[in-house]
């Protein structure tokens, strides 16, 4: 877990080179990670918290939503795959979206066993909406003048390099599974 420590109104990071370091001593690299470090997961995270929340779905719902693409089924193990879960974890993730008619389960061809996803019409339209809300930009990036939004896009773009990252590789938003606390209903 990370640790922060505040000094008045600036946040320092918690890693061991910087910890306890006055903001003064702290280098430009580390005064920008640690602003990057609060939007992520500060600003973003409490973005996709309330965008989810305002679909009436848990986090683990939305990024299982997100991993399937309308019209191609997935086996339930690759889902959970991506989104760092146990297997027995995701059937009830399911279950909660089954019961409100976003995906269906279904045999897969080649082994009867193995059961795959598929995105409903309304999972796909309940998606893809869910996309647009939560990547449609957010007041303080698109308050921001064009060229600062262009030279910021640039400056993470080449984060996102250095880091071997591109971003459409990137797994959407999924940290290790939770455990939907919904009950479910049998």
């Amino acid at each position: 877990m990370l640790g922060i420590t505040y000094y008045g109104d600036m946040t320092i990071s918690g890693s061991p080179a910087v910890q306890g370091t006055r903001p003064a001593e702290q280098t430009a690299a580390d005064r920008t990670w640690t602003r990057l470090v609060e939007v992520c997961l500060g600003v973003v995270r409490e973005h996709f918290v309330r965008t989810v929340a305002s679909f009436d779905l848990s986090v683990t719902q939305a990024q299982a939503l997100r991993c399937l693409e309308p019209g191609r089924p997935m086996p339930m193990g690759e889902v959970a795959e991506q989104l760092k879960c146990d297997p027995s974890n995701i059937t009830g993730v399911v279950d909660r979206l089954e019961a409100r008619g976003l995906v269906e389960r279904r045999a897969a061809p080649h082994d009867r066993r193995v059961k795959s996803l598929v995105l409903t019409e309304q999972g796909a339209a309940l998606r893809e909406r869910l996309s647009a809300q939560m990547f449609g930009a957010p007041a303080a990036i698109a308050t921001l003048a064009p060229e600062d939004q262009e030279r910021l896009g640039e400056i993470l773009q080449h984060v996102l390099d250095a880091c071997g990252s591109p971003v459409e590789k990137l797994t959407y938003c999924a940290p290790p599974c939770e455990t939907d606390p919904s009950p479910v209903a049998h």
